[in-house]
C-alpha cells in the first residue's frame, strides 16, 4: 500500500520533501506532479525500481525514459549538447518539454534508448518537483503517467490513488494538473524534430 502525501503546490512542506526523497532513495517508485500532469520516478541507479515503472506503463526496452534535472547545468552532464541548442533550450526552459538527446557515459547505459543511446532531459518549473530535486541532489529518473490504453497524462491524484496504491510507493497529490504530456523534441541527429506537440509550444523549435 503506497503513501499519500498531500504536499502544497507553491510551498511544498520541507518534512514531507525529505520523507519522499527517503522513499525514492530506498528504492521506491513514487508519483509526483510536473507542469504538464503527473509522472512516475525513481532513483536514477535503481534497476528494480525502473523496471516496475515499466510494468506500470507497459512500456517496452525502445522507450526514452528521461532524467529530470533541476537545472541545465546537469543536463550538460549527462546529455551531448552543443552551443546552439543550449542556448535554444536555454530561453525556453523550465517548461513543459522533453528533450531528447545522445547521453554521456554518466548516464547508466540501462537507461538509455537501446538501438540510438539517447535519453530524455527535462527541466521543469513545478515546485514540489523542484524541491523533490533540490533534496535529492540528482535527476530523477522519469516518464509521463500514461496509464496502458489511455492517451493522456493522469492530472487527478484521487483518481491516480484508487488505480496505483498497490504498485507505487508513494503518491504526492500536489493538486488537479492538466493531462496533457510535454512536448517531445529529439535534438539527438543532425535535423530538429518534433516527435510530439503537447503542451509545451513547439514554435522555437520550427
Amino acid at each position: 500500500m503506497s503513501q499519500f502525501f498531500h504536499i502544497h503546490p507553491e510551498n511544498p512542506q520541507a518534512r514531507l520533501i525529505k520523507q519522499a526523497v527517503e522513499i525514492i532513495h530506498k528504492g521506491g517508485v513514487i508519483v509526483y506532479p510536473t507542469d504538464s500532469g503527473y509522472a512516475l520516478g525513481c532513483s536514477i541507479g535503481n534497476k528494480q525500481a525502473k523496471e516496475r515503472i515499466e510494468r506500470i506503463r507497459g512500456i517496452e526496452k525502445h522507450h526514452n525514459f528521461t532524467l529530470v534535472c533541476r537545472d541545465l547545468s546537469e543536463l550538460a552532464t549527462y546529455a551531448r549538447v552543443d552551443n546552439q541548442i543550449f542556448r535554444l533550450i536555454k530561453n525556453n526552459t523550465p517548461g513543459p518539454y522533453t528533450f531528447i538527446f545522445k547521453g554521456t557515459k554518466e548516464v547508466p547505459k540501462r537507461l538509455l534508448n537501446e538501438k540510438k543511446k539517447t535519453i530524455g532531459m527535462r527541466v521543469t518549473d513545478n515546485p514540489i518537483a523542484a524541491a523533490l530535486l533540490e533534496e535529492l541532489n540528482e535527476p530523477l529518473m522519469s516518464c509521463s503517467l500514461i496509464l496502458p490504453g489511455e492517451q493522456f497524462t493522469e492530472s487527478d491524484p484521487d483518481d491516480i490513488r484508487m488505480s496505483l496504491e498497490k504498485q507505487v510507493d508513494l503518491i504526492i497529490h500536489g493538486g488537479y494538473l492538466i493531462e496533457q504530456a510535454t512536448t517531445v523534441i529529439d535534438f539527438s541527429d543532425d535535423d530538429i524534430v518534433i516527435l510530439r506537440e503537447g503542451c509545451g509550444d513547439v514554435t522555437p523549435f520550427q
